[in-house]
């Protein structure tokens, strides 16, 4: 999903941003493959099962705040950098 903000820059005309709006779970496995990983290799890395990254990247459920640091540093990026473009989902309602 994509999000366009418009708003007058400085008077003279409208300025326009293009803002790319993506589920967590895309996000999450986005990194891994970035980073030739396996949901195995993820869940040892973080202490919790293939299934619970599964089940991230799939978005049936989301990490807890702390796995979200853990898999910031797995992936080698800051939790700013990881969560960047995440939405809800909702910004369409």
């Amino acid at each position: 999903m994509s999000i366009v903000f418009c708003g007058k820059a400085d008077g003279s005309g409208i300025a326009c941003a293009l803002w790319v709006v993506l589920p967590l779970g895309d996000v999450l496995k986005a990194h891994r493959t970035r980073c030739n990983m396996t949901q195995e290799f993820v869940a040892e890395k973080v202490g919790v099962s293939r299934q619970a990254v599964s089940k991230w990247e799939k978005g049936l459920s989301e990490p807890s705040t702390s796995n979200l640091i853990v898999l910031a540093k797995v992936f080698g990026v800051s939790v700013e950098k990881l969560l960047k473009n995440v939405g809800s989902g909702e910004e369409n309602h």
